[in-house]
Formats: C-alpha cells, structure tokens, sequence
C-alpha cells in the first residue's frame, strides 16, 4: 500500500519534437491537490485504486475498512499490508481492521515498496498536461486507473521483486 499526491501542478517530462523547433506546453502551476492511493498484491498484479481529497488518519482508516471489505479480511482470511512510515499510518486514529497486520518498513527505503513503482504508470496519463480543476483530473485519472486494473501482468512485473515471497501452494 502506498499514497501518491497529484494535483494542478503540471507533471513535466521530456518530449520530442522537429530538429530546430522547441515543444509547447502550457504550464498554469496551481496549488490543489488530491491523492491516489493503492494496494497491490505484488504475486498477481491485482491493484485496488482510491482517489481521496485528503489523506489523514480518520481517512486512513476509511480506506483500510474498504479495503479489508473488499478483499474479504476476516478471521479466516489475514492480508499482510506493507507500507511505509506515514504520520498518518500509525496513532489512535489508525483503527486497522480484523485481518489486517500492518507491517512497517524501516525509513527512508522506497525501493522496498512495491506500490511506489505504480506511480510511473499513474502519472503517465498526466504527463505534460495542464487541467481546469481537480474534477476533470480526477475525471481523467479514474478513467486510466480502471484501465490500469485489467493491466494485471505489467503491474506484476513492476512490484514482484524477485526476493518478494510467495504464498505457500493451496492443497487441492
């Protein structure tokens, strides 16, 4: 799991064009933000996506119930969430649901992070864009991350490292 920040400030990346002629892109920096946040599960390639306006802990917590409900955590079923040491991952408002164990990882290690690889992948719809507001962001944003959700195997290449462990085979 990890949380990525987009908002009205261009995403710029270089571009090319004609020998002798310089690209154009429109650049209105303003300061309106929302985040994405995913869950990955690194050994399929199933991502769940969230597009939040805020990210604090009663918002964290929001989004831990969603996700525990839709992937079925319970009693007879445990997810081992991985993510980093966010102010909002931790403290009295973090309520972690039945079937949830959040495992930190040490500071300052975004490699480790599997989640952190999908932002290349989110941003890139962005990239060398300017919008009008955060809802025709979002617009766009939503449209690619549920195309982005049937990318199953691309996903799987960029967060299951090859150290990553694997779930033990199910007996039949």
């Amino acid at each position: 799991m990890d949380e990525h920040r987009i908002g009205l400030k261009p995403i710029l990346r270089k571009v090319w064009s004609k020998r002798g002629k310089r690209p154009v892109a429109v650049i209105r920096p303003r300061y309106k933000w929302l985040w994405v946040v995913a869950f990955v599960c690194p050994e399929s390639g199933k991502t769940i996506w969230w597009l939040v306006p805020a990210l604090n802990a009663p918002t964290f917590a929001r989004l831990l119930a969603g996700f525990a409900e839709e992937c079925g955590a319970g009693e007879d079923f445990r997810i081992l969430l991985v993510l980093d040491n966010a102010g909002w991952h931790t403290g009295r408002e973090a309520i972690v649901p039945t079937g949830i164990e959040m495992v930190p990882l040490p500071p300052y290690s975004p490699e480790l992070q599997p989640a952190e690889h999908l932002w290349a992948l989110c941003d890139a719809v962005l990239v060398n864009q300017c919008f009008d507001s955060l809802a025709v962001l979002e617009a766009v944003l939503a449209a690619h991350l549920v195309h982005l959700c049937g990318r199953r195997e691309q996903i799987r290449s960029l967060t299951c490292f090859h150290w990553w462990p694997t779930a033990p085979p199910t007996p039949i």
